[in-house]
Formats: C-alpha cells, sequence, structure tokens
C-alpha cells in the first residue's frame, strides 16, 4: 500500500512567507541599529536568513514527499479598467484667475473649499488604487512563488525519504531562486 502524500496549501505557504520576511526585515532593523552596517550588508544578512529558510523548508519538504495545492483565488475579475488613463486624452489642467476686491476673496475662498474637497476625493482615490495596486503586487508574488514551489515539490516522489537527494535539490533551487540576487547585490556594490 503506497503512503498518501502530504500536501500544504499555497495560501498557507504565502502567508508564511509573508511573515518570514517581515520577521527577517524586523531582526536586519534591530540588530542593525547598533552595528551600524551598510545597505549592502544588510542586503546580505536579509538573503541569508531568506535563503537559509528557504533552503530548509526546501529540503524539509522533499525528504517528506510533500506537494503543493493551488487554493489561491483566481484574480481574471479584478482588473482595473481606467479609459482616462488607456486612452492617453487627459483633461486639460484649467486656468483659475480670480480677480481683485471683496468678489475675488469671496471667490477665492469659495474655489479654496471646493479644490480641497476635490482634493480630498482624489485622495480616497488614490488611496483605493494604491490598495489595489498592493493586492496585484502580491498577486503576482504568490503566483511566481507558489509556481516556483510547485515546480520544486514535484520532485517530492523522488526525493522522499533521501535526505542527500532532497538537500541537493533543495540546494540547487534555492541557488537558483536567490542566487541571482546574490550576484545582483554584488555587482551594484562593485559599481558603485
Amino acid at each position: 500500500m503506497k503512503a498518501k502524500q502530504t500536501y500544504l496549501k499555497g495560501k498557507s505557504v504565502f502567508k508564511v512567507s509573508l511573515i518570514v520576511i517581515g520577521v527577517t526585515i524586523l531582526t536586519v532593523y534591530l540588530t542593525g541599529e547598533n552595528y551600524h552596517r551598510t545597505l549592502t550588508e544588510n542586503f546580505y544578512l536579509s538573503l541569508g536568513i531568506i535563503s537559509t529558510t528557504l533552503f530548509l523548508f526546501m529540503a524539509y519538504g522533499l525528504y517528506q514527499g510533500v506537494g503543493l495545492l493551488d487554493n489561491f483565488p483566481k484574480i481574471e475579475n479584478y482588473k482595473a479598467k481606467t479609459p482616462i488613463f488607456n486612452s492617453g486624452n487627459m483633461p486639460p489642467t484649467p486656468d483659475i484667475s480670480v480677480g481683485d476686491g471683496i468678489g475675488g476673496l469671496l471667490l477665492s475662498i469659495l474655489l479654496w473649499i471646493g479644490i480641497t474637497i476635490i482634493l480630498a476625493v482624489l485622495l480616497v482615490l488614490f488611496e483605493a488604487v494604491l490598495w489595489l495596486s498592493i493586492f496585484i503586487i502580491l498577486a503576482m508574488l504568490y503566483w511566481v512563488f507558489f509556481r516556483a514551489l510547485k515546480f520544486v515539490f514535484n520532485k517530492s516522489a523522488d526525493t522522499k525519504g533521501d535526505l542527500g537527494i532532497s538537500a541537493l535539490y533543495a540546494l540547487g533551487y534555492t541557488s537558483l531562486y536567490v542566487g541571482w540576487i546574490f550576484g545582483l547585490v554584488f555587482i551594484v556594490d562593485a559599481l558603485g
């Protein structure tokens, strides 16, 4: 009788990865206050913590024969439609000039109140667009992260119970997924 494969839910893995990234940022920040590390040193420390965590997670998952289930909602229905910006026809900005005297003063006060209300509404709309953008970025990160781990854990049937092969696969995939960021930081530091 073949043992039943254990599956992790993609949403749970993504939430845990966000927690790991948050804890890493907090750790680097709190330990960096006393040591006055450079930005590059902080990058290396952060990437080291993340890559170690990723390596351990993948090695353990491959050793245990874990699979991933995609339980994230589909995002096709959340596409933003902005016809003004897509058309390239932005409305011209108005030229506001008021006269001198009491009439100009009253008109200036009314325009000031009106523009304040318009700016408040635009800020509310900007906040909605900002949150939608954050949601879309997180959805894209999830998709990339989930697809990468799903690709790794497709090998779990071959590596289940073999620690050496599991560690070798985990090391290879960790090098691929995080190594290019180390290289990018190194090149930027060398050029700067």
